[in-house]
């Protein structure tokens, strides 16, 4: 099979959490076919990458292995507020996503790049910190937990961007999602990634002022770059 470093990126704009799964699983498992006609058919047809920016309506998402009981409220209230609550494919607890936060799926044949999942997941984790680290926002690992958190082994442990991830056949498919300007008050009514005793952060909120995501996103893109070793077709 050949080696494709190329990824395509594309911006979703702001989309339903569904609607955003069902398009990731159509690029998944579009990925799954060639590798399956590349094998059956012993040919090398390049499999291709997607890097996907989005935002969420709001929404609770929780992953195949969380625990129900970190939602703090009744799922009818929900509709009430106008937000949704999923129960996702993706690793991970419960989390939140809504406006202000970015969203980013990579969609990814891991046999272009490295088949080591927890590698995937570190390089995620040193794609944001090296993004945060340019807006002079110092962001690190928890010992045993995904994502980037501020502060990590003080009292003072805040997460900054939250990760969870699905693979198939060495096909990616969610992501990680980095608090810019997001209305942390929705975090109150979960226990964040069913870790308790530590709170949420956002750009905003650490640095005083509102913050473009565009502006970000730019940051982000180049350092995916960088830690992949890809080349990001726009």
């Amino acid at each position: 099979m050949g080696i494709n470093k190329k990824i395509f990126f594309q911006n979703w704009g702001i989309k339903s959490y569904k609607t955003a799964w069902k398009k990731q699983e159509s690029l998944l498992n579009s990925i799954i076919k060639i590798k399956k006609l590349n094998r059956l058919q012993n040919r090398i047809i390049n499999t291709p990458n997607y890097l996907i920016f989005l935002e969420h309506y709001p929404v609770y998402s929780i992953g195949k292995s969380g625990n129900q009981n970190n939602l703090l409220i009744d799922k009818s209230i929900l509709s009430n507020k106008k937000i949704d609550y999923v129960k996702s494919n993706r690793g991970g607890d419960i989390t939140f996503h809504g406006p202000g936060q970015l969203v980013v799926y990579p969609i990814l044949d891991l046999d272009n790049f490295f088949t080591d999942i927890h590698k995937y997941l570190r390089t995620l984790e040193d794609v944001v910190i090296r993004t945060l680290l340019d807006f002079d926002i110092v962001g690190e690992r928890s010992s045993g937990e995904t994502g980037v958190w501020l502060d990590s082994e003080t009292p003072y442990a805040r997460k900054i961007c939250a990760m969870g991830i699905r693979a198939s056949r060495w096909v990616t498919m969610h992501g990680f999602a980095l608090n810019i300007n997001t209305d942390l008050d929705y975090f109150q009514n979960i226990i964040p990634c069913g870790i308790e005793g530590k709170s949420v952060t956002s750009m905003e909120k650490e640095l005083g002022e509102r913050i473009s995501v565009d502006e970000v996103g730019l940051r982000i893109k180049y350092h995916f770059q960088k830690k992949f070793k890809a080349e990001l077709i726009i």
